[in-house]
């Protein structure tokens, strides 16, 4: 098998992997869930959650790590189940460790199945914070849900990007490979080496 032969099946399985739905989803199958944005309100009863500062991010979506404090910052929370959409829900946000209160939205009903919290110049400082998700019942105890996130450490570099980088930079050196007879040599040299 020649080396031109490996590297084209190693580029299409990479490319199969990147586009695999697998590897781009949020969550997986039942008892595999790997979705870290979302709030277990009652035993197998979720809210999912995503963060947005379309201002400085306009097309990225956050969770745990929102990348800069004061700044416009959207909290949207989606209803994985109908029942809650006849439910009074409260939302607090609160920076920790002092527990002070920097947004709250009073208990509603959502009939729509979403809420958007909308913090006009996000959180104050970097730092952390807690969602408070309270469950207000017409009778009965209220059930609160906590989600900690933290503000203002700046982008990292998601997965995603790094798997984009990864395959350019492969394919960078593919096209290279194909068009420069030097390093073609030197590539198969070592390719050589090691397969002795």
């Amino acid at each position: 098998m020649n080396s031109i032969h490996i590297l084209r099946k190693g580029s299409l399985v990479l490319l199969g992997l990147l586009f695999s739905a697998s590897l781009w989803a949020h969550g997986g199958a039942a008892g595999t869930d790997t979705d870290q944005c979302k709030f277990e309100l009652e035993p197998t009863h979720w809210l999912h959650y995503t963060a947005y500062q379309p201002n400085a991010f306009p097309a990225e979506d956050f969770c745990a790590n929102i990348p800069r404090a004061n700044e416009l910052t959207l909290l949207v929370f989606d209803y994985q189940d109908i029942k809650y959409r006849n439910m009074s829900v409260e939302f607090e946000v609160t920076k920790e460790p002092e527990g002070t209160s920097v947004f709250k939205l009073p208990a509603a009903k959502h009939k729509k199945g979403s809420v958007e919290l909308r913090l006009p110049n996000g959180v104050p400082e970097a730092g952390n914070y807690l969602i408070h998700i309270t469950l207000v019942p017409d009778s009965g105890d209220r059930l609160d849900a906590h989600m900690s996130f933290k503000a203002g450490g700046g982008q990292a570099v998601t997965r995603n990007n790094m798997l984009l980088y990864a395959l350019f930079a492969f394919a960078g050196l593919y096209v290279l490979y194909l068009s420069h007879a030097g390093f073609k040599s030197k590539v198969d040299e070592i390719i050589a080496k090691i397969k002795s």
